[in-house]
């Protein structure tokens, strides 16, 4: 019998999943995978001149730890390789393998719920506002030195909501059975004890 169980948190940009996610999988002792990453790696690698199937089916987990993932740039071009349907073929094993690991996972991404793992003993999508999305992330730019302005930052969050949303494959949308967690108007201890209770209560 395996002890595989897997929390799926899907939702925007900058709306607070890969805070509640580290969290969440600190709590219960879970195993953690930021399913960004995986895309923003494969997007750095296309930014250097790699085709982007290529790039996803070569991807190693050392590909992940790279210091550059991060820049707005390589942000930009993960949300464009990310509407690739073979690139998103290319990274659903790696993505599944790490769900079913014993001892238990919290994967975060757009389609962990929906996609990735449908059947995960948890769903949480976790959301905000564009602007208040947008707040959050010129604030963590600006604190890095980065220029742009918050109505810079804001159409390309709206843009990328976009994206997201409006993708044949895969769509950034709720799970059915998903709890949906606004954090808008919480704090980041509000949105990790409301994530945490609706587990412990799975559990």
């Amino acid at each position: 019998m395996t002890d595989a169980f897997t929390v799926a948190i899907d939702g925007p940009a900058a709306a607070g999943k890969g805070t509640v996610s580290k969290a969440v999988a600190a709590q219960f002792g879970f195993a953690h995978l930021d399913t960004g990453l995986l895309y923003r790696a494969v997007g750095a690698k296309v930014l250097a001149g790699i085709e982007p199937v290529a790039a996803a089916r070569g991807l190693s987990a050392h590909d992940l730890e790279s210091d550059d993932l991060r820049g707005q740039d390589v942000a930009q071009a993960a949300s464009k390789v990310a509407v690739l349907a073979e690139v998103r073929a290319a990274l659903l094993e790696f993505q599944r393998a790490f769900a079913a690991r014993d001892g238990g996972a919290v994967l975060d991404g757009r389609d962990i719920g929906t996609v990735i793992c449908p059947d995960a003993a948890i769903k949480l999508f976790v959301t905000a506002s564009a602007e208040v999305r947008a707040r959050r992330r010129f604030e963590e730019m600006s604190g890095r030195g980065i220029a742009d302005s918050y109505d810079q930052v804001l159409a390309d969050v709206k843009a990328r909501d976009a994206r997201d949303m409006e993708r044949t494959e895969a769509p950034l949308r709720p799970a059915a059975d998903a709890t949906v967690i606004d954090t808008s108007q919480m704090s980041i201890a509000q949105a990790v004890a409301q994530a945490v209770a609706v587990i412990a209560a799975k559990r």
